[in-house]
Parts: structure tokens; C-alpha cells; sequence
């Protein structure tokens, strides 16, 4: 199953990589044409994504594995290629495709990026370490307040009175309870004697009459449900039960992953032995070949030249470049390898296209027309390890023979020739060099004296756990993030009006410039790179739990710099210095981290308020751009800002330090609809067709998903949850609650914009 997926996946791929080399070598001038170009590659290659993450995670073959991983990483990286060219010709993070997902005959949901579930996978074993380290020094350090529960104490006569109070309690209900059936059978007694008639016919037709109509109004009841649920208003029974079907491919999944492990371990086994049986058997034949080639080619040079050659450096590849077709001169001039110049629009070189091109060829070549009729099981394939490492094993036995073959050449040279090996002209270049070198440092200024050279990672790491500038981070998925697309984007923009971003443009934007790079080391030193990023939106958005879900999602360490946290710590300039030192060095050794800044207006406030001069909130102002400029493209950090209030900074130096802006709205409509089912099912809630959730959604505009939880666990409480089977939830419950609560209003969303250009 998944070889065909696997199969047609590079199909698309190769008919995209054709389409896309022809587009490249035309120029455009039109703006919208180049838009819907960039938007169609890439929504294709998000589809090719998503089949390929697919592949990969579920295939078992591990020689495949690793072919089909270059092309995914491969993939992920053009797609942000794709994103940032998106961005700079429009000069928006927020991109709508209504019209061309119509074209494609897509839904919006196929646009949804995945994560790749080897982010978490392949380091699962380092990252249960790293959290039982952390929980181990909380603990020890008493800093663990999560797993702390404060019990009030009270005297014996305080808990005698409780129970006492409890005790007459529960025995004034059961007295109630019995004097109301006594109440009512003396009722019922009296109402007999009172009628002193026996039934007739009458009764008996009226009881018909009521029967025949409650049972017809619940047949009409059970028909439109039926209707409804055939027509997909609403969900089939059991809806939310998990499914035998379910719980069967979960079972199936664990076993692909026992048996991936199992075939990855039985893969390097083979690596290593086969390689030492090719020596065994081939070594030593390819080393006496390789050296006759040698001897004949000095023969050769000096019948035709006169004297012997000059032997190749290791650096210009030794023997190697005796025999190739081609020089490194040649191969470097190359017609191929240079892009003509245009002054129109041209879409940017991409780093990814070649590896996907190198995929999609050894796939061809290797995969594409391979008979595996004999392995079922879909093991490793022994020749194919025979071909690689025969390569390999090549390459070692030739430098071996290189110095050989170098002292031969020279004792020839003496004997034959009676030459003498001139000394290396360069000495004085060389000294020149070196001087230039330490010119050109001179110039640069003295590098940053390094505080902590003494210190040990695991010192660090300790020291800024007790800190409290490392925390754990929440088990928060994306996916927990709920919201609903877009539908009018482009609509809305072809009449000049910019469309207030979805929550789910706001969640893939956080996949783009923050799980992705920093879950693939491959894609973070290739593709376009993020260092920072600022979340900007009113309360209650959901930006603390965006930022977690970005550490959950790729394993990273979480570092909160927030001025509140690291007020009265490291004091002075040295000890500032000495702190983001240590987080640099902890961050980078133990990456991927995202370095978290709460409420970051306070780092750039443009006047500092009486009451917070005390914690001096402008401390990381100058340093954090010079901890932006120490990332390199290998360290896989994220700087990641939220704040409430962004005009209380100084806008200039704020959105310089912050390299992606990304605005969090309030839930438009359709997520309000969506938040409200999720959340009240969430929280034990049963929906009815009691509760309108259209009208909750229409009356909370404005309101925020923060205030959404807070209503729904307000009135979710234990005892309304038991009251549900005879007392069914209505929309009342929850407007009351609301209704106290103050909105977000459209002019400070509005604000928001405004503020995002200085």
C-alpha cells in the first residue's frame, strides 16, 4: 500500500519539478499571474508533504527510509522557499488561496501543514531524559509548585463541626424526601375518594390519544435526526467513542514502529559487517589494481613528456582526478551551474530543488523499476549496501595508496631523473595571509571575553533550571489550537479590504516559521531563516499556549527571558552578560530551544512606568539584538515574543529586534462555533439540540477563547455534569456567565494593525 502511495507521491513530484524548471526560466512582470504561480507550487508541494510525511512515518524498509527522508526534508524546505517568496512579493504573512484551491478541487483542510512525527520519534529517548532531569532538580530544588497541594489545617473542634454540619445536612434530606411521599400518597388517596368512579372508556381513549401522539413526535424526532445525520448537519452516534477500527490501525502503527526499529538495528548491523567481508575479499585485489594504474600512468607521462608527473594533492582529490572525466576548473564553469540574469521578477535560486531533483533521480534509477517480489518483509537489501560501501571502501584504500604511490613517485624521480625536490614556494604568501587574517580581526574588535570557559554544560543547565530560567514546558499539541479558514480571504481582497487573519492561518504561520526549522536541522541551515518571532494579540488568544505548543511539538528546551522572570537576577552588566552566556551556550549544546519573552513591550518601552523602575524591564533591550547576531544558521534557537500592549513600545527598535510579526486575532465566527462544541465536549459537556451553539457563537463576538474556557468550566461544574441526563445544557447558562466578562472591541483589535508598521 504505502510503496504504491510512495509510487504516485513521486510522480506528482516529478511532473511539479518539470513544471517548476520551465516557469523558473520565464520572467514575469505580472503580479497577480506570479502569485497564482507561487500559490499552486505551493499548495502541490504541501500535498506531496503530506503524502511523503505519511510515507515515511509508516514505511519499514530502512534503505527507502533514507532516500524518502532527504526528499521530505527536501520538500519542507521548498515549501518555506516558496512561503518567503510569497511574502516579499505580496509584503504579507497571510496568504489566501480560495480561488485556487477551486482550481485544484481542494478543500481548505488539505491546505493544513502535519508535523512530522520523527521530530519526536528519532529524539524520544533524549527528550524523557531531559524532562526527568528537569523534574529531578525542581524537585530537589522544591521549585515544583505544579505537583504541590495546599490543604488548609484546621483544629479537631473545626473538623467535629464540619462533620457535624454535614451529618445533619444529608439527615434533613432524607427526612425531607420521606415526608414528601408520604405527602403525596395521602394526596393520591384523597384524590380517589374524592373522584368515588371507576375508569371508562373515556379515559382509556384520552390515555390513546396522548400515547399515539408522544409516539408519533418522537418517530418524527428520530427521522430528522436521521435526515440530519445523513446529510452531515449532525454526527452519527457514537460520534466521539473511539471505534474497533480505530483502535486496531493504533495497534497496527505501534507494530510498523517495533518493526522499523527492528530493521533500522538489523540495517547498521549489515553497514559494518558487509563493509568488513568487502575488505576481506575485494580489498586487497583493488589495491593492487589501483596501484598498476598508477605505475602506468607515470609510464605514459614520462614517454610522452619526458619526465615524471607532478602527483595530485589530497585536496584536489588525489588519484581520483587522475581518472575522471572531468576537472574541478571544468566542473566549476559549468553552463548549468550559472543563472542567467534578468531585470524582471525571477523567482529566487532554491537550495532544495537540486537535492529533490537528486532524490527524484536515484528513485528513478534505484526504486522506481525494482523487482522486491523476494522480500516480502521488506528488509534491507544486501547488494545495494554492496554497491555503497564497495564505493566507500574505494575511497579509503585510494588515500592509503596515494602515499604510497606519493613516495614512489619521488624515489623514481630520484633514481631516474636524479631530481631534487624543490622547497615549496609560498612561505612569504603565506605570512602574508596570516597577517591579513589578523588585520581583518583587528578590524572586527575584540571578540567577548567568555565568562563561564570553566563551566560544564550540566553546571549550566542546573544553575539555570534553579534559576527559574529554564521551565517546563505544557503538553500543549497545535492541534489543541482549534479554529476554522478563511473562506472569504481573497474575495475580501479583491475589493481592497484586508481580511482579519483565521486562528488556523495563525496556527499553519507558527508551523512554518517555528516547528518546522527548528524539528529539522537540514531545513533550519537551508531554508530561509527565522530567528524571531513576535506574537502579537489581545489576552486570552491563546499566545503563552502557542509558544508551549512549539517546545511540545519539537522537543526543545524552553528559556523564559521575560522581564519579570529575570528581574533581580544576575545583577550588573557582568552578570547580565553572564546569564545570556550561559543560555546561549545551554541552548545551543542542547538544541532546539525557543527563547521565550512574555509581555516583551516592557523590554522596549518607550517611557518605563514609576512602579516597574525597580525591576529595570529595558535590560535585554541592547543585548537581545547582539543574541540574534550570534545565531548561526546550524543553532537550532528561536526567539519568540508575546505581548498585549505593542504601542507601549518604542515601535522602531521592537519590530527591528523581531524579524517575523505575526498578529493573533479574536475568533471570527466560524471558530467561535467550533471553540464552543470543543470545549464544552472537553469539559464533560453533552450537546443537545436544547443547546443552541449558533447563537452562543453569534452572542460571544468579541470574546476571546480564553474567555470561552473560563465560562464553560464556570458552569461545567461536577454537579451540573451529573444533572445533564435529565436537565440538558441550554445557551442561557452560558450568556449568563459571559455577561459579566468585558469583550475584546473591534477598535483595539484594530490597533493591533496599526501598530505592526513603525
Amino acid at each position: 500500500m504505502y510503496n504504491k502511495m510512495w509510487h504516485q507521491t513521486q510522480e506528482a513530484l516529478n511532473s511539479l519539478l518539470n513544471n517548476e524548471s520551465q516557469e523558473m526560466v520565464e520572467a514575469q512582470r505580472n503580479q497577480v499571474f506570479i502569485f497564482q504561480m507561487l500559490a499552486t507550487f505551493y499548495i502541490k508541494y504541501v500535498q506531496i508533504f503530506r503524502n511523503m510525511e505519511n510515507i515515511y512515518d509508516q514505511m519499514v524498509h530502512p534503505q527507502k527510509r533514507i532516500l524518502i527522508r532527504k526528499i521530505l526534508d527536501a520538500v519542507m524546505g521548498r515549501i518555506l522557499e516558496l512561503k518567503n517568496e510569497m511574502v516579499e512579493l505580496e509584503l504579507s504573512e497571510f496568504h489566501y488561496f480560495d480561488d485556487v484551491l477551486q482550481d485544484l478541487k481542494l478543500a481548505p483542510q488539505q491546505l493544513d501543514i502535519p508535523i512530522p512525527k520523527y521530530f519526536l520519534k528519532e529524539r524520544l529517548e533524549v527528550i524523557k531524559e531531559r524532562e526527568k532531569l528537569l523534574a529531578q532538580i525542581l524537585a530537589d530544588s522544591g521549585l515544583n509548585v505544579h505537583d504541590v497541594k495546599y490543604l488548609k489545617s484546621m483544629s479537631l473542634d473545626e473538623a467535629i463541626k464540619v462533620i457535624q454540619i454535614a451529618e445533619r445536612a444529608r439527615q434533613g434530606r432524607l427526612r425531607a424526601l420521606f415526608m414528601k411521599q408520604i405527602y403525596l400518597q395521602e394526596f393520591r388517596a384523597k384524590q380517589s375518594k374524592m373522584r368515588g368512579e371507576k375508569a371508562d372508556s373515556t379515559a382509556a381513549l384520552q390515555i390513546q390519544k396522548i400515547w399515539r401522539t408522544y409516539s408519533q413526535f418522537k418517530k418524527t424526532e428520530r427521522e430528522r435526526e436521521a435526515e440530519m445525520i445523513f446529510l452531515g448537519m449532525n454526527p452519527p452516534p457514537l460520534f466521539d467513542e473511539v471505534s474497533a477500527t480505530f483502535i486496531r490501525a493504533e495497534k497496527v502503527n505501534q507494530l510498523r514502529s517495533e518493526v522499523q526499529l527492528k530493521h533500522e538495528e538489523r540495517y547498521k548491523e549489515a553497514l559494518v559487517t558487509i563493509k568488513k567481508d568487502l575488505a576481506l575479499v575485494e580489498g586487497q585485489d583493488f589495491k593492487d589494481s589501483l596501484q598498476d594504474q598508477i605505475r602506468q600512468w607515470f609510464i605514459e607521462c614520462r614517454n610522452l613528456t619526458g619526465t615524471f608527473p607532478d602527483y595530485p594533492d589530497v585536496q584536489e582529490g588525489g588519484s581520483a582526478i587522475i581518472f575522471s572525466d572531468k576537472t574541478p576548473e571544468q566542473v566549476q564553469h559549468d553552463p548549468l551551474a550559472r543563472a542567467p540574469k534578468n531585470e524582471e521578477w525571477k523567482m529566487s535560486p532554491s537550495v532544495f530543488l537540486r537535492s529533490m531533483e537528486e532524490g527524484n533521480n536515484l528513485y528513478k534509477d534505484t526504486w522506481m523499476n525494482r523487482d522486491e517480489s523476494w522480500n516480502f518483509p521488506q528488509d534491507y537489501d544486501p547488494e545495494m549496501i554492496k554497491q555503497e560501501k564497495r564505493k566507500e571502501l574505494e575511497s579509503e584504500i585510494r588515500v592509503q595508496v596515494d602515499e604510497l604511490m606519493r613516495q614512489e613517485l619521488k624515489n623514481l624521480k630520484l633514481a631516474v631523473n636524479k631530481e631534487k625536490e624543490l622547497p615549496v614556494k609560498g612561505g612569504k604568501r603565506g605570512k602574508k595571509q596570516v597577517k591579513r587574517k589578523q588585520g581583518k580581526r583587528g578590524k572586527m574588535g575584540k571578540k567577548e571575553k567568555d565568562l563561564l570557559a570553566d563551566r560544564t554544560i550540566e553546571s549550566l543547565y542546573k544553575e539555570l533550571v534553579e534559576e527559574g530560567l529554564i521551565v517546563q514546558a505544557q503538553k500543549v499539541n497545535l492541534s489543541d489550537y482549534i479554529g476554522e479558514y478563511s473562506y472569504l480571504g481573497t474575495t475580501l481582497r479583491q475589493v481592497a479590504i484586508e481580511p482579519m487573519p483565521s486562528l488556523l492561518d495563525v496556527r499553519q504561520l507558527i508551523t512554518l516559521y517555528g516547528i518546522l526549522p527548528l524539528g529539522s536541522a537540514v531545513v533550519h541551515k537551508n531554508a530561509p531563516q527565522v530567528k524571531s518571532l513576535l506574537l502579537a494579540g489581545p489576552a486570552g488568544v491563546g499566545k503563552k499556549m502557542l509558544v508551549h505548543a512549539i517546545c511540545t511539538e519539537t522537543g526543545a528546551n524552553l528559556f523564559n527571558l521575560s522581564a519579570a522572570n529575570i528581574a533581580g537576577k544576575y545583577p550588573g552588566k557582568r552578570g547580565l552578560q553572564m546569564m545570556l552566556q550561559a543560555v546561549l551556550k545551554v541552548a545551543q549544546q542542547l538544541q532546539p530551544s525557543v527563547v521565550w519573552i512574555e509581555d516583551t513591550e516592557k523590554t522596549f518601552y518607550r517611557r518605563v512606568p514609576h512602579a516597574e523602575k525597580l525591576n529595570e524591564p529595558k535590560r535585554l533591550k541592547k543585548q537581545l539584538p547582539k543574541l540574534l547576531k550570534l545565531l548561526k544558521p546550524e543553532d537550532r534557537i528561536l526567539v519568540v515574543g508575546t505581548t498585549q500592549r505593542p504601542f507601549d513600545a518604542e515601535l522602531q527598535s521592537f519590530c527591528r529586534a523581531y524579524q517575523k510579526i505575526v498578529l493573533v486575532p479574536r475568533p471570527d465566527y466560524a471558530s467561535r462555533y467550533v471553540l464552543w462544541k470543543q470545549i464544552i465536549r472537553h469539559n464533560g459537556g453533552i450537546l443537545t439540540d436544547t443547546l443552541n451553539i449558533s447563537c452562543l457563537a453569534k452572542v460571544t463576538d468579541g470574546f476571546t477563547q480564553g474567555h470561552i474556557v473560563e465560562v464553560v468550566k464556570e458552569v461545567l461544574t461536577d454537579r451540573r455534569i451529573r444533572q445533564q441526563a435529565h436537565k440538558p445544557l441550554t445557551a442561557v447558562e452560558f450568556i449568563a456567565a459571559i455577561a459579566s466578562m468585558n469583550p475584546v472591541y473591534k477598535e483595539e483589535e484594530e490597533s493591533f494593525k496599526v501598530s505592526r508598521t513603525p
